[in-house]
């Protein structure tokens, strides 16, 4: 059960990286236009749209991104806890 725990944490970290390279993608003109920002489009939008349409843009500053983060961070926390019980 550890392994399957650990492979879940390893999943999370790495797609929380790949929503920080997609976030700052945006920073960079046709950056999203590219094949990888293609890809990580397909692979964060549907996770990011249901926090973009809780959370509505202050502004130009879109916050949801903290919120998505904040949640993969509780994900992680938990499956740490779920690992203690087991």
């Amino acid at each position: 059960m550890d392994t399957v725990i650990y492979v879940l944490v390893q999943a999370i970290q790495l797609y929380s990286w790949a929503l920080i390279i997609y976030i700052l993608m945006s920073w960079f003109p046709d950056a999203r236009n590219t094949s990888i920002g293609r890809f990580l489009t397909r692979i964060c939008e549907p996770y990011l749209d249901p926090f973009r349409r809780i959370i509505p843009p202050l502004g130009m500053f879109d916050i949801s991104p903290i919120v998505a983060f904040i949640t993969l961070n509780l994900a992680t926390r938990g499956l740490y806890q779920l690992s203690s019980w087991l």
